[in-house]
């Protein structure tokens, strides 16, 4: 589902931005656009992507604080010296 709404998005934004039809038809979409983002659906769908990526900022931080063994998050990932990266170290 979140590949359709993101090829959705994409397409609107693309011919958004795209279009040729003149001042006329850009004005049109805009007064379209902001009429959707009034409406109580581009609300919900707000703020249940925004529920989304909080809980997915959640589990992440929760993994990071289960990786790094301490539980508050700042210290080392790994006090044995790797990187995380396959042994790789960006800073060569």
């Amino acid at each position: 589902m979140g590949f359709k709404v993101g090829a959705v998005t994409g397409f609107a934004a693309g011919y958004y931005l795209g279009a040729r039809a003149g001042r006329q038809r850009y004005e049109q979409i805009n007064r379209q656009l902001a009429r959707l983002k009034r409406s109580e659906a581009f609300e919900e769908a707000t703020e249940r992507a925004k529920a989304v990526v909080e809980e997915g900022v959640e589990k992440a931080r929760s993994l990071v604080e289960s990786k790094s063994g301490n539980g508050n998050g700042s210290g080392p990932a790994d006090a044995g010296g790797t990187t995380g990266l396959g042994g790789y170290s960006s800073s060569r």
